[in-house]
């Protein structure tokens, strides 16, 4: 297999070319970003939020949640792979049998120390940029959450949770009201 040209930004073609090692491959404005397997207190978060947030969802008609590894292709040289995601009904249509082509409605990143700079600064920007219109960062360490809801052409930080009781909420569902307890554990 022939290696891509690194002198150009990569695309979703170069990207389908790297093998599959286990590893989380992404690339942000076309530069290859490679991170570890997740620790299995991240998975740990990660199944409890896909599991409340499923058990809320089922039975209404309000869109379709993914976890990774889901190929979100946000330009032609911005494939990421958020740890969770969801497409809201209205935009079923960038929703396609091999991947997401365009911008989730709720971006999901569960924060480890591997991952940490790329989620709050290289992610944030790829995201606010293509036009995710939630993007939540659950940081297991710290026992927070932060919501960034799109205002305009930007993500602005709504909120910053951290106590076992605050409510984890968006307009994406309406009703839900998930305590952090719930999701740390």
């Amino acid at each position: 297999m022939a290696l891509p040209d690194l002198t150009r930004k990569l695309t979703y073609e170069d990207y389908v070319l790297i093998p599959d090692d286990g590893r989380r491959h992404e690339i942000l404005d076309g530069e290859h970003y490679v991170s570890p397997s997740p620790l299995t207190r991240h998975q740990l978060v990660l199944g409890r939020l896909y599991l409340r947030l499923g058990n809320f969802l089922e039975g209404r008609d309000l869109g379709t949640l993914l976890l990774a590894p889901t190929d979100v292709l946000l330009s032609p040289h911005d494939i990421v792979q958020p740890d969770l995601l969801f497409i809201a009904k209205r935009q079923s249509e960038i929703l396609t049998e091999k991947n997401i082509q365009g911008a989730p409605a709720l971006a999901v990143e569960i924060l480890s120390d591997g991952t940490r700079h790329l989620d709050e600064r290289v992610k944030l920007d790829r995201y606010e940029r293509f036009g995710v219109g939630e993007y939540w960062l659950i940081d297991p360490k710290r026992q927070t959450a932060r919501i960034y809801r799109r205002e305009g052409d930007r993500l602005k930080l709504l909120s910053t949770l951290s106590k076992p009781k605050d409510p984890l909420t968006s307009p994406l569902f309406p009703g839900l009201a998930m305590p952090l307890a719930a999701i740390f554990g």
